[in-house]
């Protein structure tokens, strides 16, 4: 399974906030697990910044999920409340936002299409050295999940926080990469 390590997730994300738009929607990729399609078809109504939650429209049969909107102190670049409310203030510059439902408008269309997404996160996962077997946006999602994984964070959590229908599809995550059953050894060996 294809994911980023937490460098190369920063580095990512650095790289995404030159631009308020793009910051956002990679943001709220990782840290809520979602889909491209679910990204470019996040309504404003699913966003409510009043009470720091936001509402998932899963797909492929996965769950609705309703989550909670989180600024992490410290560090800008995760602070999703912030970002988001960077974004939602500069979105009245483009033309279509005013006719549009979506949280993610272009200059063209009503909302950011799900190829566009596509491109958009090659170019700047590209601008951020991950390699180009990477550098498409669900790895996000995988990211989010081996991060959780990693974290010790009970695998029913985990599949609530992907919006996985079946814990099945949540247990791919809890297969060790090479490096984390390395790392592991080492520890062991270290114990002796």
């Amino acid at each position: 399974m294809k994911s980023l390590t937490q460098d190369e997730l920063m580095k990512v994300l650095r790289v995404a906030s030159s631009d308020p738009r793009d910051h956002a929607m990679v943001l709220l990729a990782f840290r809520h697990g979602m889909r491209a399609s679910e990204v470019c078809e996040l309504k404003l109504s699913d966003v409510d910044l009043k009470n720091n939650e936001i509402v998932i429209r899963r797909l492929k049969g996965s769950l609705k999920t309703t989550q909670p909107l989180a600024d992490v102190a410290g560090e800008p670049l995760l602070s999703e409340r912030k970002v988001l409310k960077r974004w939602l203030e500069a979105r009245s510059a483009y033309a279509t936002a005013k006719y549009s439902e979506y949280v993610f408008v272009s200059q063209k269309s009503k909302h950011v299409e799900r190829k566009s997404f596509h491109r958009l996160f090659a170019d700047i996962a590209e601008r951020a050295g991950i390699d180009r077997k990477r550098c498409h946006p669900h790895v996000l999602k995988h990211s989010l999940g081996v991060l959780l994984v990693e974290a010790n964070v009970n695998l029913a959590v985990v599949k609530q926080a992907l919006g996985h229908k079946s814990i099945a599809s949540t247990a791919i995550y809890t297969v060790p990469s090479d490096e984390s059953a390395g790392r592991a050894v080492v520890a062991a060996l270290a114990s002796l």
